[in-house]
This record gives structure tokens, C-alpha cells and sequence, in this order.
């Protein structure tokens, strides 16, 4: 699959049912027919929407790591939390956010849903300018040490 791009603006309605816009549904096309996984994310309160195929990839790292240990434990607790398999209806791109989910993530009527690499992040819009916000002032430094030749 190819990287998946850009930030989309949406509404979400009181159910948690969210229209992509066609741009990114466009992008998802090869991989609607078989499915998505949606959980909450590690590091944010918000949700991360993997096509289904890129979602095994992932757990197929996770398998790997040592599995008779109380963090390993731990960590996969909370990793699956509230996961699911989701779809996204071919015809009028909509999704469907888990109740539980929305909860987690603090889904309102404002969402963004932001496009990384193999994965769509889903934001409370609230939520996602103040991340940006308080990370813009490291994201320089962050940059340079990302980029680092020297290492």
C-alpha cells in the first residue's frame, strides 16, 4: 500500500458515524474490500484507523516481543483495548467509531482525521491544535535529531 496523506476537517454525528471526504476515500479504495482495525493510540487520546493488511504487519512485531513477562503483559492489556474491526462502506465512505472509542477520544461533532504514513489518526479537533501546539516548539530540535546523519 501507499502512504496514505493529508489532514481532513470532518463532523462526526452523535452516533460516531464519520464521512470521508472523497480524497481520502479515494486513497483507501484499494484496500476497502478487506477492512480496518481501529484502537486507541499509545502515546495520544485519539484513535488510529489501520487498513486491515497494515494492522497485521504491526501485530506481527508485537507477537515477536517475549510474552511470558508482566510488561509484555501489560503493554498488550492496553494495546488491544478496545479494538476493533471496522469497515468503511465502499459506496458513501462512512465510519462507524465504536462507542467505546468515541469515549476514549473525545469524539465530537469536530474531528480531524490526520493521514500518517500507513495509519489515520482521528481526532477530537480540540485536541489535535493544542498537540501541535505544544509540540511546535520542540519540533525543530526533534527534526534535526530525526535527521541526524551521524548516527
Amino acid at each position: 500500500m501507499t502512504h496514505i496523506i493529508g489532514q481532513h476537517d470532518c463532523k462526526a454525528d452523535s452516533k460516531g458515524r464519520v464521512l470521508l471526504p472523497i480524497s481520502l476515500k479515494n486513497q483507501l479504495l484499494p484496500v476497502i474490500k478487506d477492512g480496518f482495525v481501529i484502537k486507541r493510540s499509545v502515546f495520544q487520546q485519539c484513535l488510529e484507523l489501520y487498513p486491515k493488511a497494515e494492522f497485521d504487519v504491526l501485530m506481527q512485531k508485537v507477537m515477536k516481543k517475549s510474552k511470558i513477562n508482566r510488561k509484555y503483559d501489560a503493554f498488550v492489556r492496553n494495546f488491544v483495548a478496545g479494538m476493533k474491526e471496522v469497515s468503511i462502506d465502499g459506496d458513501s465512505g462512512r465510519l462507524q467509531i465504536p462507542k467505546n472509542l468515541v469515549e476514549f477520544a473525545g469524539i465530537e461533532k469536530e474531528v480531524v482525521l490526520n493521514a500518517v504514513f500507513d495509519k489515520i489518526e482521528i481526532w477530537n479537533k480540540d485536541m489535535y491544535e493544542k498537540v501541535l501546539a505544544e509540540s511546535e516548539k520542540d519540533y525543530a530540535d526533534l527534526a534535526e535529531e530525526i535527521f541526524d546523519d551521524d548516527e
